[in-house]
């Protein structure tokens, strides 16, 4: 899909995949449905969950990889689309099926952080997780600022004073 870029049609989706068009509309419905599928795909596959030892570790390794990510064309374009202002039902219904399965998978971080005893048990993980995925997609998004390696570990530190304090 990527080697045609977003504006692919259910037919040339269904012809790489050696399968019919009525095949991919049966599973997704539309092309909007099989673009996110495959981008959400993608997603997980380049933003794994690091396992350093340490919070802070795991933090800034997690946050390099989504500043990575970003600086991809697809996952401007994922950014992109998460963002978009039009909440059509369906892109409304991915953009959450794709939080809640990123906020899901990561919330591990959190969990290995207060069985470490480096946070407090009752740190909500999904808003630890939040403070550090948001200030990267403004700035991607909004900003336009840099993203560098520099800028998460701030991130990181600023983050890591508030769950420890």
């Amino acid at each position: 899909m990527t080697e045609h870029g977003l504006g692919v049609s259910i037919s040339e989706i269904a012809r790489g995949a050696g399968v019919h068009a009525s095949s991919i509309q049966r599973r997704w419905g539309t092309r909007e449905n099989v673009m996110l599928d495959a981008l959400l795909t993608y997603s997980q596959e380049k933003l794994p969950i690091p396992d350093t030892g340490a919070l802070r570790g795991d933090l800034v390794a997690f946050g390099r990889s989504i500043a990575g990510y970003l600086a991809t064309p697809l996952g401007e374009a994922v950014a992109q689309t998460m963002a978009a202002t039009d909440d059509d039902p369906a892109l409304a219904a991915g953009r959450t099926r794709f939080w809640e399965s990123r906020y899901d998978t990561a919330r591990v971080i959190i969990d290995r952080a207060v069985d470490r005893d480096e946070v407090a048990a009752d740190t909500d993980p999904e808003l630890a997780l939040e403070l550090l995925v948001a200030p990267l997609h403004f700035r991607k998004l909004l900003t336009r600022q840099a993203v560098d390696d520099d800028f998460v570990e701030r991130l990181v530190d600023a983050l890591m004073r508030g769950l420890t304090s």
